[in-house]
């Protein structure tokens, strides 16, 4: 247990997503232990006692939005309500409790949120996250819930501009030093197409760490695929795509097999994918910036769609990239991204994150997401300074 918490103290700093004097992990093992900093680590096995789980993640995020977020909530509200697909997924909604509503011992009220769901905001705290039988699933429902406080943020500061004290100047120390800007440099892509099962296996597992590494996913988001001869092989469902080893499954094209059942839920969009383009390598990933602009829409305030990422037939483009409406799974994804991916080899899905594809290898799927993601970053900051201005 105490393996898992260093390793999962190491990811959250690695990935630059939490403060690193400010993160703790509590378990239950043989007895409860704790480690990290030591009002987190207290508080952490304070709460973890009054609850039915294994784990817990305590940390304070390495950006200030959380804290806007509730700060910027009205009195009466005690959550926050995300749109993105991760957050209605996995995490429906996300407690908050705002500083003035600390006591000095919190623990009983944080245990009771937790009960009901995944991960809450503390103000002045911090994320809280529970794992019902493993450290890690606390470090995923961590990290998901700053995947959807980073998102939600700039998506509620782009309609709405500053509101509080700080903002701007946290706003601009974010913007001009703390966006690390995207690249492939430096990687090492093996030149495809590719036949032999480990090569395909050892590739897939290199190029997945690779996106985790370059902040194109968070949590155990993301699938990474490969087409060869009759056989797909995909990464597995809640698998995460720094830790593939294993977690690759072969499928049968023609679906004969159950082998699937433990594959990515996006199985059959891949498969409608490779179908329709002819492609051999396909790589999904959460790139912040373009889940944040697949819900920017000029038309929203007139169209009478109201379940957007499912009900919305249009086909809108982010500098030449579509930008396309759909369900996970076997939903709308899987009839919607096959058409249109084809046209630049990338395709964005509303509020979900984008598919990009290399017609032998990954290294073309690869430079696909990471473009993208910079020209929605561009486009975002374009579009901002835009509306200030005429403000």
């Amino acid at each position: 247990m105490h393996d898992q918490i260093t390793k999962y103290t190491a990811k959250l700093i690695s990935e630059g997503s939490a403060q690193v004097q400010r993160i703790a992990f509590a378990a239950q093992d043989d007895k409860l232990i704790s480690a990290g900093e030591p009002f987190l680590a207290s508080l952490s096995e304070s709460v973890l006692c009054r609850m039915n789980c294994l784990s817990l993640a305590a940390a304070t995020p390495s950006l200030p939005f959380a804290d806007f977020l509730v700060q910027r909530t009205a009195g009466h509200e005690h959550r926050i309500i995300p749109h993105d697909t991760e957050t209605r997924t996995f995490l429906h909604d996300i407690p908050i409790i705002k500083k003035s509503e600390i006591d000095s011992d919190p623990a009983d009220r944080i245990a009771a949120l937790l009960g009901n769901r995944k991960g809450i905001v503390v103000e002045g705290v911090g994320i809280i996250a529970s794992g019902v039988l493993t450290v890690e699933q606390a470090y995923i429902n961590w990290s998901s819930v700053f995947h959807s406080t980073y998102i939600k943020y700039l998506e509620d500061l782009f309609e709405n501009g500053f509101m509080l004290p700080g903002e701007e100047a946290a706003f601009d120390d974010f913007r001009q030093k703390l966006l690390i800007p995207l690249s492939s440099d430096g990687l090492d892509f093996r030149k495809g197409p590719f036949s032999e099962k480990n090569a395909i296996l050892d590739e897939m597992a290199r190029v997945g760490k690779y996106t985790v590494q370059r902040g194109l996913v968070d949590s155990f988001f993301g699938n990474i695929s490969y087409s060869s001869g009759n056989l797909l092989y995909i990464s597995q469902t809640a698998s995460s795509l720094d830790e593939l080893s294993g977690c690759i499954d072969p499928v049968p094209f023609e679906n004969s097999s159950t082998v699937g059942i433990t594959a990515s839920s996006e199985l059959v969009a891949h498969r409608a994918i490779f179908d329709a383009t002819g492609c051999r390598a396909i790589l999904h990933g959460h790139p912040r910036f373009a889940v944040i602009m697949s819900m920017i829409c000029a038309e929203r305030g007139s169209c009478r769609v109201t379940d957007c990422w499912k009900d919305c037939t249009k086909v809108r483009f982010l500098g030449d990239t579509p930008v396309v409406a759909g369900e996970i799974g076997a939903g709308g994804i899987a009839r919607n991204v096959p058409p249109v991916i084809g046209r630049t080899g990338s395709a964005i899905v509303y509020g979900h994150g984008v598919f990009s594809i290399g017609m032998s290898d990954f290294r073309e799927a690869f430079q696909g997401l990471v473009d993208v993601e910079n020209r929605c970053r561009a486009e975002y900051f374009r579009q901002f300074d835009k509306n200030k201005i005429k403000n």
